[in-house]
Formats: structure tokens, sequence, C-alpha cells
């Protein structure tokens, strides 16, 4: 990716901003889908076509999970290892997602579209951060 266009979509030229922005935006973004599965599992898993305890337990995982992409992306110089695991972390729920919509969830429509778009989402942080990472790193 670009560095024209990574500071495009971080708003700033400075790469080590692009990392804590990325991450930040992880953050919000994983910590708000927590919030609603946890405290909204019941309609969204029948909505979804997912099984309610499922999505409540995922609801707590990322909402713990944002909270450690948080602190990170709040730190001043984000440790490489530790966005690296984040760029990890992401491609691996990435490949689950995917890897549980055809071996075992068996969703609505609407769920089965939303799994994809998540998984598609989350591939994009990792991109977006790992990218950044990459130019904030000589």
């Amino acid at each position: 990716m670009s560095q024209a266009l990574l500071a495009g979509l971080a708003r700033t030229a400075q790469p080590l901003s692009m990392v804590r922005r990325f991450l930040a935006l992880d953050a919000v973004v994983t910590g708000a889908n927590g919030l609603a599965y946890a405290a909204a599992s019941g309609p969204l898993g029948e909505f979804l076509g997912v099984d309610r305890g499922l999505l409540f337990e995922i609801g707590l995982f990322l909402t713990a999970y944002a909270a450690g992409v948080a602190w990170l992306a709040s730190r001043p110089r984000p440790s490489v290892l530790g966005v690296k695991a984040v760029v990890d972390a992401n491609l691996l729920w990435t490949v689950l997602s995917v890897v549980a919509l055809v071996a075992w969830l068996e969703p609505t429509t609407a769920g089965a579209v939303w799994t994809l778009l998540q998984a598609g989402t989350v591939a994009g942080f990792a991109g977006l951060q790992w990218s950044a990472l990459r130019a904030a790193t000589p």
C-alpha cells in the first residue's frame, strides 16, 4: 500500500500516528461489536442465526480484545511485537470466521452476509495496521 494512500486514510503523514489511528479504529469497531453482541445476544442471535450463548461469549471476548487494542493504541510508541500480535489475531479471526461459516455455523442469510462483511473488515484492519507498521519501522 502506498504511503500516500495510507496517509490519506489515516489523515496523517506520520507513520507512528498511522499505526495508532488504525489500532484505535479497530478498537472502536471491535468494542462496539462486542458490546452489541453481549448486550443484545438474544435478538441479534435470532436475527443472525447464531446461538445466543455463543454470541454473548464472543461479545465478551471482543470487548476484552478491544480494550487491549485500545490500550496499545494509547501508547506513544506501540510495541512492534504488540502490533504484530494484533495483526496476527485479526488475520486469525478472518480465517476462523470463514471456516466457522462453512464448517459449523448455520446462520440466516443476514448472518452469513454479516460474517463475511465482518471478516473482510477485520482483514482490512490487519492490512492497514501491517502497512502502517512497515512504514513506521525502518
